[in-house]
């Protein structure tokens, strides 16, 4: 397999006027160069022998495999897209390009399937887990790399320790610096050698300072849209694309307290919610603030007009607001009718008033150049 890599992919596009100049995602797209020429002539498979099986279960390789890259900085720098070019002329067959949340609901359904198995052999599940893994692809990516669960937090390091035994070659992208992963979580002491490992196995590349390209934009555009009708949804579809970059939807589940959330439309740190789905079911701060953990952007749309016929509502979605201005989230909606005539009259309207000034200015283009600056 050939390709002349992500460099000429970046050089292309920068003639297209596609992207902006950037000089510090020039820099890190030499370094995926650097990367994707090393690949051109390695591979596990050939390059290992067995002589580590008896200590990790797993082979060595021979030949040492190339470093990885964990690209990390704020949201819009881009590192998503410099990952993509690289994944796309890898030159690579068994490569994989993954939202690191969506890999380890699969790896916990793994683990699951192996301990309901009676014929399973061993005692460590992780073990034939991550040959399974290196077996379908030895070039993983991942997006979003990020560690809030101490259920994750426990199994990494035995899981990366022997997916970089088998060889396999990790990219990730991701808004925390290594040492910041799983900050203040449980038992973090645990979790340290794992930082450590990521530090010796992956170059840790920091696309620091620059534009958010993407909020740039936006904080030229509405991000209020009503009356309902085809109108609105036109320009939530038009906004969507343009925060996502047109990327495919992928669908997620996040857990708060023990309770599921399902995310059915998501890329990119943006996701996309009816009102029904955020402030008609049982929500509460808890699951509010782990979604804008997970999303820098977030599109409500059909928000209908408020009052005591749905206070249960109205009271969720004043949470919800709260929330995403407190941790300074962008906010995007389609509505019945303005802001201001949200929840007009009955017991909440004077509670509201807060809400209503937030929403006036989420929508400003200095709230929407805070969040670009």
């Amino acid at each position: 397999m050939t390709s002349s890599g992500p460099l000429e992919a970046y050089r292309a596009l920068r003639r297209g006027n596609a992207i902006e100049h950037d000089s510090i995602q020039e820099l890190a797209v030499e370094k995926l160069q650097a990367l994707h020429r090393r690949l051109q002539s390695y591979d596990p498979l050939t390059s290992a022998h067995w002589t580590d099986i008896f200590r990790l279960g797993v082979r060595k390789p021979r030949v040492e495999p190339p470093q990885g890259i964990y690209m990390y900085g704020d949201v819009g720098r881009g590192k998503s897209m410099l990952m993509d070019l690289f994944f796309d002329h890898a030159p690579v067959e068994k490569k994989r390009r993954v939202h690191f949340h969506a890999f380890m609901l699969e790896v916990h359904a793994s683990i699951h399937a192996w301990r309901q198995n009676p014929q399973r052999e061993g005692d460590d599940p992780i073990v034939p887990l991550a040959k399974n893994i290196a077996r379908e692809a030895w070039l993983l990516c991942f997006d979003e790399f990020q560690v809030t669960d101490v259920a994750d937090a426990m199994l990494l390091g035995r899981l990366f320790e022997l997916l970089f035994s088998h060889g396999v070659v990790v990219i990730t992208t991701s808004n925390r610096i290594p040492d910041d992963l799983y900050k203040d979580g449980l038992n973090r002491d645990l979790f340290l050698p794992f930082i450590k490992l990521i530090k010796a196995e992956l170059d840790i590349l920091h696309l620091s300072g620059g534009t958010d390209y993407r909020l740039e934009r936006l904080s030229k555009s509405p991000v209020y849209f009503s009356p309902l009708g085809a109108d609105a949804s036109s320009e939530m579809d038009r906004l969507f694309n343009l925060l996502t970059e047109g990327n495919a939807l992928e669908q997620m589940t996040l857990t708060t307290q023990g309770r599921d959330l399902d995310v059915s439309r998501a890329a990119r740190g943006v996701a996309r919610f009816t009102f029904e789905e955020l402030c008609a079911r049982p929500l509460g701060a808890a699951d509010y603030l782990t979604i804008t953990e997970h999303f820098h952007s977030l599109l409500v749309e059909n928000v209908p007009k408020l009052g005591p016929h749905n206070r249960n509502e109205a009271k969720r979605f004043v949470t919800l607001v709260d929330i995403l201005y407190e941790s300074g989230n962008n906010l995007i909606i389609t509505a019945e009718v303005e802001a201001e005539h949200l929840y007009e009259q009955g017991d909440g309207n004077f509670e509201f008033a807060r809400t209503v000034s937030r929403l006036m200015e989420m929508r400003s283009e200095d709230y929407l150049k805070g969040l670009v600056g």
